[in-house]
């Protein structure tokens, strides 16, 4: 069978760098063309030494890129850039975006959580909420698939099941998470310096982060009523991982038993023993997510946590796994090596 042919769109960024790191191994994927506008005309290994045995196109502007030809084109371009960019593309090539962009449903949710108006409703309508293991068979049929926050799909996993399941409270859930700093994207920012971050550890968008509107409309749509969860990020100095820690309302076995049966035939979803939890670094560079259940002091109450890599699961590796999944080729491809440790 003759390689896809893919593109990246925003080569230059880390999830880029990691879509360049997953597809280079890839059995039936070949990167066709990169785009990088401020660094157009650079080699990636200009960019990003740690990828200068690949052999790759030359980073070039969109304009200046043939993307008609190609199978399948991967926009990991900043949030509010990639509406417009997408809607100028050619009508051949299927489109996994990595942005905020196309992710929440209702326009007016977006208007409200984003602060601008939505700039491409028609193809908002046509948009898949790229959670893989939740929209599997409208992702196959899809031409625009839209990447999860990465936050929010660590939360999902732990909680999606439950609220389906209908084994705890969805009234009452806290989410407290931890999340490393490439999360925040490449671009040079104060707040981002190594001294501003090292020997810290601080709360951050406290009860006004973005990615509440995924958990709203997702929690929402398992429960068939409004559901608002209570969530609360905070910056790992760490470069890579997210640690979940969530609290609910509802029988700790009876909760873990719908998590193990829920994921049972998931190639990415691990659910540790009950009383067990897992670790960033168990699933640093990996596209797996490691799940555990421990029973809370107070009786019928339990601890749910989940972990996985921001840049890979979280993002660019679940973008390899929805186009798989676009393309027709086997889920897995190109996304099983193991994670790195330590």
């Amino acid at each position: 069978m003759t390689a896809r042919q893919v593109g990246i769109l925003g080569a230059s960024g880390y999830t880029g760098a990691e879509l360049v790191r997953l597809i280079s191994t890839h059995p039936e994927m070949e990167i066709a063309a990169m785009t990088a506008d401020r660094k157009a005309g650079q080699q990636m290994a200009d960019v990003f030494p740690h990828l200068r045995h690949l052999d790759l196109p030359r980073l070039t502007t969109i304009e200046q890129t043939d993307l008609a030809g190609l199978d399948l084109i991967f926009c990991a371009l900043p949030h509010a850039t990639s509406q417009a960019v997408i809607a100028a593309l050619p009508p051949g090539p299927k489109v996994v975006d990595l942005s905020a962009d196309f992710r929440l449903r209702d326009l007016e949710a977006y208007r409200r959580w984003y602060g601008q108006p939505h700039a491409a409703p028609d193809l908002q309508a046509q948009a898949v909420y790229g959670l893989t293991e939740f929209y599997r068979e409208e992702i196959r049929a899809a031409r625009l698939v839209a990447g999860t926050g990465c936050n929010a799909a660590t939360g999902l996993y732990a909680l999606l099941p439950l609220v389906e399941a209908g084994v705890i409270d969805p009234d009452e859930i806290i989410i407290d998470l931890a999340t490393g700093v490439s999360g925040a994207g490449r671009a040079a920012k104060e707040g981002m310096l190594h001294a501003e971050i090292s020997e810290g550890f601080a709360a951050y968008s406290v009860a006004a982060h973005r990615h509440m509107a995924e958990f709203d409309q997702e929690f929402s749509r398992a429960a068939g009523r409004p559901v608002e969860v209570t969530f609360t990020p905070h910056l790992l100095p760490q470069n890579r991982g997210i640690l979940a820690t969530v609290y609910v309302k509802g029988a700790p076995e009876e909760v873990h038993a719908a998590l193990a049966d829920r994921y049972a035939d998931e190639p990415f979803l691990i659910v540790l023993p009950l009383g067990s939890h897992p670790a960033t670094r168990h699933v640093r560079g990996s596209n797996y997510v490691h799940l555990g259940v421990v029973a809370d002091r107070r009786a019928g109450r339990a601890m749910v946590f989940s972990t996985l890599d921001n840049l890979t699961k979280g993002s660019s590796g679940q973008a390899v796994q929805n186009a798989n999944l676009m393309l027709g080729l086997p889920e897995t491809a190109g996304l099983t090596l193991a994670p790195l440790f330590p």
